[in-house]
């Protein structure tokens, strides 16, 4: 991969901050000199700079003059507080243009620009662009499936630049922002759906007499060997669950139980639960 030739800050050091940082460095995308972390937590700080050998800081303002792109890596309930305090100083601190990456759940791009852009001209507004990003947990392992946005400053340079700091987690898929709500409920949440079945099969296995261990190997290589075809023969999930199912065999058992209990239509009633929720957080505050 390409070298950025970018500063990176981090405004928060948790698990997805660690796993970008991760991504950055293994990659070969940033060297360690180039990334910068901020969070109120001393002690986590020096455990990532230990490990990373990285710079960190935990003043916002030092870290967003020292960076060209910044990561917002907060939880949404401390966002307004932390983009107040970057407001409340400029524009002095605004050298150039510095994208504004966000990876915080259920908080528009609207509200962003409600404080950074307040005590700016029009011309100081596209020094900022702003991109919104759904990312999730598999970026924790660098297999991270992210949706992003950019607002009406973000030229295609600043998208590019977003999408090959989230390709180094794992992929990405730009959408309009509209969109991010349901790409919460499908990709966002969707590991804890998945998580859910791999419990759900793994219990099964363990009630029919199988060592738990042995039920969760059996899940696990079944799930993946399952993704491999879709992926390598390109053939619709309908069409792959078709050919596994036998009449008056085992698998057609299993479906028709499925079935019966309307398992799909409750499937996707749960992630319309979950786009609905994202929207009413996004909506909120």
């Amino acid at each position: 991969m390409k070298r950025l030739d970018k500063k990176v800050g981090l405004i928060g050091a948790g698990n997805m901050g660690e796993a970008i940082i991760n991504g950055l460095i293994k990659s070969g995308l940033c060297m360690s000199a180039q990334i910068w972390a901020s969070d109120v937590r001393s002690a986590r700080l020096s455990q990532l700079k230990d490990t990373y050998k990285i710079n960190t800081t935990q003043d916002n303002i030092e870290l967003f003059d020292q960076v060209d792109i910044v990561i917002l890596a907060v939880k949404p309930q401390h966002m307004d507080e932390v983009l107040q305090s970057l407001a409340s100083t400029f524009p002095g601190t605004i050298k150039g243009v510095k994208l504004i990456i966000s990876i915080a759940a259920g908080f528009p791009i609207k509200r962003i620009e409600g404080h950074l852009y307040t005590p700016l001209d029009e011309d100081s507004k596209g020094l900022l662009p702003v991109v919104r990003v759904m990312p999730n947990t598999p970026a924790l392992v660098l297999a991270g499936m992210a949706g992003m946005s950019g607002n009406r400053y973000a030229k295609e340079t600043d998208l590019s630049q977003a999408r090959t700091i989230l390709e180094a987690i794992g992929k990405v898929i730009e959408f309009e922002e509209e969109d991010l709500d349901a790409v919460t409920a499908l990709s966002g949440s969707g590991p804890a759906y998945i998580f859910y079945v791999v419990e759900s099969l793994v219990e099964a296995g363990a009630g029919l007499g199988l060592r738990p261990s042995r039920a969760l190997k059996l899940t696990l290589e079944t799930i993946k060997g399952s993704v491999r075809l879709l992926e390598e023969t390109g053939e619709a999930a309908a069409s792959l669950r078709k050919k596994v199912t036998s009449r008056g065999g085992t698998t057609e058992a299993a479906l028709g139980v499925l079935e019966s209990h309307r398992v799909k239509e409750h499937l996707m009633e749960a992630i319309r639960a979950a786009a609905q929720r994202s929207e009413e957080l996004s909506e909120s505050g």
